[in-house]
């Protein structure tokens, strides 16, 4: 009995050492456990962090009509037209869109200016469609500047490129008319877009057009491009599961590019006759 007894004795006091040996481990000398493993992937759910450079962010005609209005303290009353990209398709609310959450950036810019966004986006346009409402939805606002995004739908329905020349001039024609500053916001860089053969003609006819009438445009396609090739992120990161729409972080982050690129247009300074350098 007293032979069982000092067994039973020394296997406790075995198990107890063995216990006070694994507790004073540091952790990283412990085989990974459940709570290890977990840490990279609560890592990988972050959102990645929204980087715009100078480069990225300014259009290459500055906003004179805009301009002048920040400059005498008047109000300033934006229109975004477009497809469903303006609308917010792929936000989990309207706040997300990307024309609410610009106001929030230019007030951010400007915080003693009133600024007015109004979203005109409607699903599934197309340019013909944008030119039928462009009055009622659009000049009859009186906008001070308006930011036009097209090309998306025409280019996913194969449709012919060509004739968006002469609908694009004729658009652009009736809002400068109208004394309004204008800015063209062309595709988004997704899988449903960049699979199509036209994608790239369409980016560059509107680049095209833009500068022939002297507006600017605002480089979606090269933005997103950009998240994908320089900096890695996966389409899942910026692209809604449907492959074609943004979602709440890339609409977030083309706010905030564009609103960096309209203060840096509206206090961009401009040479006078003289030389000298004033802000517009």
């Amino acid at each position: 009995m007293y032979h069982h007894f000092v067994l039973r004795r020394v296997a406790f006091v075995s198990a107890v050492a063995t216990a006070s040996v694994l507790t004073l481990l540091p952790a990283r000398a412990l085989p990974p456990g459940p709570i290890q493993a977990a840490a990279p992937a609560a890592t990988a759910q972050r959102p990645p962090a929204c980087v715009v450079t100078a480069d990225q962010a300014r259009f290459d005609f500055t906003l004179p009509h805009t301009a002048r209005r920040l400059a005498s303290g008047e109000p300033i009353k934006i229109v975004a037209l477009g497809s469903s990209s303006t609308y917010g398709a792929g936000a989990s609310t309207s706040a997300a869109a990307y024309p609410s959450r610009l106001a929030e950036v230019l007030k951010k810019h400007f915080p003693a200016h009133e600024f007015t966004v109004l979203n005109r986006g409607v699903n599934g346009e197309e340019i013909t469609d944008m030119l039928a409402r462009l009055e009622t939805a659009v000049i009859a606002e009186r906008p001070d500047l308006v930011l036009w995004q097209v090309g998306t739908n025409s280019v996913l329905r194969d449709l012919a490129l060509q004739p968006h020349v002469a609908e694009l001039h004729e658009g652009l024609a009736r809002l400068k008319a109208t004394g309004a500053d204008v800015v063209l916001i062309d595709p988004q860089y997704a899988p449903r877009v960049i699979a199509k053969p036209t994608c790239d003609d369409m980016v560059s006819l509107i680049a095209s057009t833009a500068k022939a009438e002297h507006v600017g445009v605002f480089h979606r396609f090269e933005l997103m491009r950009h998240w994908y090739q320089a900096e890695h992120l996966p389409f899942a990161a910026f692209v809604s599961q449907d492959g074609l729409h943004m979602n709440d972080w890339s609409y977030a982050c083309l706010a905030k590019a564009l609103g960096m690129a309209i203060a840096e247009a509206l206090t961009r300074p401009t040479a006078t006759a003289a030389g000298l350098h004033v802000a517009q």
